[in-house]
Order: C-alpha cells, then structure tokens, then sequence
C-alpha cells in the first residue's frame, strides 16, 4: 500500500513540478524586470484570444462524440456544481468575519480550472490528453459564468457590482459554443484538414504559454505574508483539504471510477488544484483586497505542489 501510494505521489510530483518550474521562473523574471507588464499583457492576450480558442475547437470538434459521451452536458453543471459549493464551505469556514472576509471566499472555492489543469493533464495523461482537454472545457463552460460573477462580486467587496457581458463573452466561451454545435451537427466532418490541422497548431502554444502567464502574473503580485497566514490557512482548508475530500467521497459512492476512471480523476484533480489566478486580475482590474488574496494565493500555489500530487495517490491507492 506505501509503496503504490509513494508511486503514484512521486509520479504526480514530477508532473506537477515541471509545471510549477515553468511558473516559478516566470515569476522570478517578472520580479527582475526581465519580463514587461506589457509583454505579460501581450501574452495573456494572445492566449486568451488565440491560443485558447484555438485549443479548445481542435480538441471538441475532434474529440468530442455525442454518440459515444451521451453525458457530455453533464460537465457544465459540475463545473456549476463545484464552484458554489466550493465557495459555500469557504462561507462556513469564514462565517464569523464575514463580510469582511469575503474576498477569501473564492479563493477557498474557485479552483484554476483551465490554467494549471491542463498541462497537469499533459503530463499526466499524453496519450489521451485529447479527451482530458474536452472533460476541461466543457467544465469551464459551466464554471467561468460563476468565476466571473459571483467570484468577482465577492472577490471585489462590492456587492452592487453586476459582471458586464464582455466579462462573461469572451474568446473561450465563444469557442466552446462553436465547437459544441460543429460536434454535435456533424458539421466537423465537413471542415479542411489542413484548417483544423493549422488551428490545432496554434493551439498546441496554449498550455505553455498559459503556465508562463500564470507565474508572470503571480510574480507580479505584491505579499503580506505575516499578516495574511491566517486567513490563507482557513482558505487553503477548503480549496485543498476540504473540497478535494467531497468530491473524492461523492466520486466514490457514485462509482464513477469504474465507469470513467480518466473523468473520475479529472474531477480529483479540479476539485484539489489552486485558486483561479482570474482572482488576482479581477482584484487588479476592479479594486479589492489584493494584499490578502495575493497572499493566499501564494500560500496555495507552494501547498498545491504537495496537495494535489497527494490527493492523485491518494485517489489511486482508493481505487486501485
């Protein structure tokens, strides 16, 4: 039992590190100057608006099988589903400070779902990373509306704040709109090789660069370590312990393992990754508390090196 569990830990720890190295320099980049804001922006734009949507059709339109997942609509309400629970036991955990507290209430609840599990995935899963990609889109299609709603009113402090439509619109959802209704039509058979060959091209550009942005931007983030331990202690509780623990039970009692263990632990490795960085631009974009969510983000980020790679072989050991 040690040593299955040992196996799959260190198995995930190597996956996960080459991750976190890429975001580790990053960072350390943007703190020396080597990296502009601007060159940051540039990049997190071109993800977001090329790379990104590109990936996201490829792998949809390629992948994705009604005839063959007649269960695909589930994934938008897990991603639903998730979140709000997720943020529901942050409210638990913060109840005696709230309102004050809760711009920690996303960070405990609203993972990066997009960002940090897809090259995990990668690494993880080369050869069916196609299928793993699909699972992390059609789950964002339900998450993002809430990340982007209920996270940036909470993240904010400003419970008046309604999300514009371009929040919510934007170059990914688009994507995952299109690429649902040319998969589910039929329509994919009908496109040209060679343009769906150049657009997964440009998509193959969006797991590396999304991990260089997403440690550029960490990077750029300013800490109160100290005063802020507290609060990203109880965050990390529900975002790493908590929530990776409902979700192993709920998978467990359900026996998806045994349908789809690949989509069984896609959800172990959402339910256990880090807090959204979309947090951190929403804070920088919109106003907030950005020292405290800033810290707890850092905290999570260095905990989630040893969390999520524990509850993967935690995960395996249950079900193997």
């Amino acid at each position: 039992m040690i040593e299955a569990f040992t196996t799959a830990f260190f198995g995930t720890v190597s996956a996960v590190t080459v991750i976190f190295l890429i975001i580790f320099a990053s960072g350390v980049m943007v703190r020396r100057k080597m990296i502009s804001q601007n060159q940051i922006d540039g990049l997190s734009s071109a993800t977001v608006k090329i790379f990104l949507p590109c990936l996201i059709f490829a792998k949809i339109v390629q992948t994705l099988d009604p005839g063959k997942q007649p269960g695909w609509w589930t994934l938008p309400l897990a991603g639903v589903v998730m979140a709000l629970v997720g943020t529901g036991l942050g409210a638990v955990v913060f109840a005696g400070q709230l309102p004050e507290k809760r711009s920690m209430l996303p960070v405990a609840g609203m993972q990066n779902a997009g960002y940090l599990v897809l090259p995990i995935g990668l690494a993880l899963f080369p050869e069916r990373f196609d299928t793993f990609a699909v699972y992390v889109f059609l789950f964002i299609l339900g998450y993002n509306p809430i990340l982007w709603s209920l996270g940036k009113i909470l993240i904010t402090g400003d419970a008046g704040a309604r999300p514009g439509w371009r929040d919510l619109v934007t170059p990914p959802l688009l994507a995952n709109l299109v690429a649902i209704v040319v998969a589910l039509s039929g329509a994919g058979a009908l496109l040209p090789k060679p343009l769906l060959g150049a657009v997964d091209l440009l998509g193959t550009a969006a797991v590396p660069v999304a991990a260089l942005v997403l440690g550029a931007v960490l990077g750029g983030i300013d800490f109160n370590l100290r005063s802020c331990f507290p609060d990203a202690v109880r965050a990390m509780s529900v975002k790493l312990l908590a929530l990776p623990a409902l979700t192993a039970l709920t998978l467990h009692l359900t026996h998806l393992h045994t349908i789809n263990p690949l989509l069984a632990e896609f959800f172990i490795i959402e339910s256990a990754a880090a807090p959204a960085v979309a947090l951190v631009l929403q804070v920088r974009t919109y106003g907030g508390d950005e020292q405290r969510v800033g810290s707890a983000m850092f905290f999570s980020y260095l905990a989630c090196t040893v969390t999520l790679p524990a509850w993967v072989a935690v995960w395996r050991l249950i079900t193997g």
